[in-house]
């Protein structure tokens, strides 16, 4: 059994535990609410521009003309796999549940397939959970950038490393993988198609308003795609990190209020051991104080 001392130890121990768990709470419920915000200011955007690109692209899927982009290599053998995760921690299962997706949906299943995997992690978290495993297939690691909030501007590397990449004729898709923020205790894991682009598939056949009109484009629609599809990569790609943050603080929050209940559980049962030893302890003393009084 173990000593008074002990026991003062671990509910001492416990308790600087949930004071810390509960501060982390508190802070990533301060950055939820921006991240929020930002996550549903920018997912409009990231929508719109696919139906547009959707209704532009209509007639030139699957045709001769159509950008590299939008039609692909013609083949899909070799696959990109883009994990964005966090680089920290202590956020329940956010991190795993993205590589899980990406590993167990699509990794796992090409590779059965005779297909060729190469991996782009966004996040140490996600470079960590699957180096193990894929470390030959890891081709590129970008760290998010400490607490600074998501930017445009680092979307837009990931985004040029990506079209990089293509371009030199390294894969033939790519797929970004990331956690869609819903609320504080739901964030769904995501697959999204960049390579060839994703577009809506009821936006795409889409006929104008004018039936059989004819519609001409100045510049020619390959031309205005061949300039909208790289941004449109990127804005994905922003749209991709902006639910990231969100989904990460979310999913952080809970898990530390979680766990500062956990600490107040652990300290209750630790306070009745500890309050039942001593009165043990007392108790004993007193019968052997009796004991030698008894005894003279």
């Amino acid at each position: 059994m173990p000593s008074l001392k002990d026991l003062r130890n671990r509910i001492t121990s416990v308790k600087a535990t949930q004071k810390i768990t509960k501060a982390m709470q508190m802070v990533a419920a301060a950055k939820l609410r921006r991240a929020q915000m930002a996550a549903e200011a920018g997912r409009p955007f990231a929508e719109k521009m696919s139906a547009v690109l959707g209704n532009l692209a209509g007639n030139l899927i699957g045709g001769v003309g159509a950008p590299r982009l939008l039609a692909g290599t013609g083949s899909e053998q070799t696959h990109l796999l883009v994990v964005c995760t966090g680089d920290r921690g202590l956020a329940g299962a956010f991190n795993s549940s993205i590589a899980r997706l990406a590993v167990r949906e699509y990794a796992q299943k090409l590779q059965a397939e005779g297909k060729t995997v190469k991996i782009m992690t966004v996040g140490k978290k996600g470079y960590d959970l699957l180096r193990r495993q894929y470390r030959d297939q890891i081709i590129d690691n970008m760290d998010i950038r400490g607490n600074k909030p998501v930017d445009y501007e680092f979307a837009s590397e990931i985004a040029h490393k990506i079209l990089t990449r293509f371009e030199a004729g390294e894969f033939d898709v790519a797929t970004l993988f990331y956690a869609e923020f819903r609320s504080v205790i739901s964030q769904i894991p995501t697959a999204q198609r960049l390579i060839p682009a994703e577009l809506p598939a009821a936006e795409a056949g889409a006929k104008s308003a004018g039936g059989d009109a004819a519609l001409e484009f100045e510049p020619s629609e390959e031309a205005i795609l061949e300039t909208l599809l790289p941004q449109n990569l990127t804005v994905q790609v922003y749209r991709a990190l902006l639910e990231n943050a969100a989904s990460e603080q979310g999913a952080r929050m809970s898990a530390m209020d979680s766990a500062t209940r956990n600490a107040g559980e652990m300290i209750k049962k630790q306070t009745l051991v500890y309050n039942r030893t001593r009165q043990a302890m007392i108790t004993k003393e007193l019968i052997e104080i009796i004991s030698g009084a008894e005894a003279l």
